[in-house]
């Protein structure tokens, strides 16, 4: 068993951890170590088309998590207070289909709309339009699961003590689900940042993000500045994964 375990973590780890060894490589090729440098991401800081990249990345993940979470969070408390079948239906059902069909199915939509109304072209728009679509679902679940923990009998004595509705939700369930809303808004950002399958499909000219620069890089060889930003997005990655953790290590259990 114990065989089996590590082989399987090697398999999953290893390559990234080859990623991060060669980005500081002293090569333009990755076929040998020849040594270690910082080069790669000096040359990673003063490359203006992936800084533009990046900066269109983070402007569009901090969008699409915050407007992802809001709706999210709504539709998670619809989920948990009103026992409709179609509603997580239609919550779940971006996140349970293909990336290819949805990225595919929205490229459609936005060329009929704008051959239509003459609005929606192609480009940062609906890229982050595209992203709040299928992160919706991921904050509904998270928002979801930390209600199904909730003593529903808080707010029915706060209606009792006279609270409107919505001072019953400030001030009772908001504060109960708050590490679950900031879980599903970091989930959110990571998913959003590093996307590329959607976002390949809802580009349009013009619009690039990292992981589409990242992707044209490639095309041409995997150099270490490949594998520099490479690391560094893993970083990024792995950070917000161990805030969320942190804010809400079991927001995702529905016993709390």
């Amino acid at each position: 068993m114990w065989v089996s375990a590590i082989s399987t973590y090697l398999f999953l780890y290893l390559p990234l951890v080859i990623v991060v060894v060669f980005s500081f490589n002293d090569s333009k090729l990755n076929a040998e170590w020849v040594g270690f440098t910082f080069k790669w991401y000096d040359q990673l800081f003063h490359n203006d088309k992936m800084l533009t990249a990046a900066g269109h990345s983070l402007m569009i993940a901090v969008a699409a998590s915050l407007l992802s979470t809001f709706f999210g969070t709504l539709a998670g408390v619809a989920m948990h207070k009103y026992k409709l079948r179609i509603l997580p239906f239609l919550v779940l059902t971006p996140i349970a289909i293909p990336e290819l069909l949805t990225g595919v199915s929205l490229v459609i939509f936005f060329v009929m709309v704008n051959q239509v109304l003459g609005i929606l072209e192609l480009g940062l728009f609906t890229i982050l339009l595209s992203h709040v679509a299928f992160c919706i679902g991921f904050v509904a679940i998270v928002v979801k699961a930390r209600m199904q923990g909730m003593d529903d009998s808080l707010v029915e004595a706060a209606r009792d003590l006279g609270a409107t509705p919505f001072q019953a939700f400030r001030l009772v369930t908001l504060p109960v689900i708050r590490p679950g809303i900031i879980a599903g808004a970091l989930m959110a950002f990571t998913l959003s940042i590093d996307d590329f399958v959607i976002t390949f499909f809802t580009a349009g000219a013009g619009a690039s993000t990292l992981p589409l620069e990242i992707y044209s890089m490639i095309k041409i060889a995997v150099t270490p500045e490949v594998n520099a930003v490479s690391s560094l997005l893993m970083l990024l990655t792995l950070v917000l994964i161990v805030i969320a953790s942190r804010v809400s290590p079991n927001s995702l259990r529905a016993d709390n």
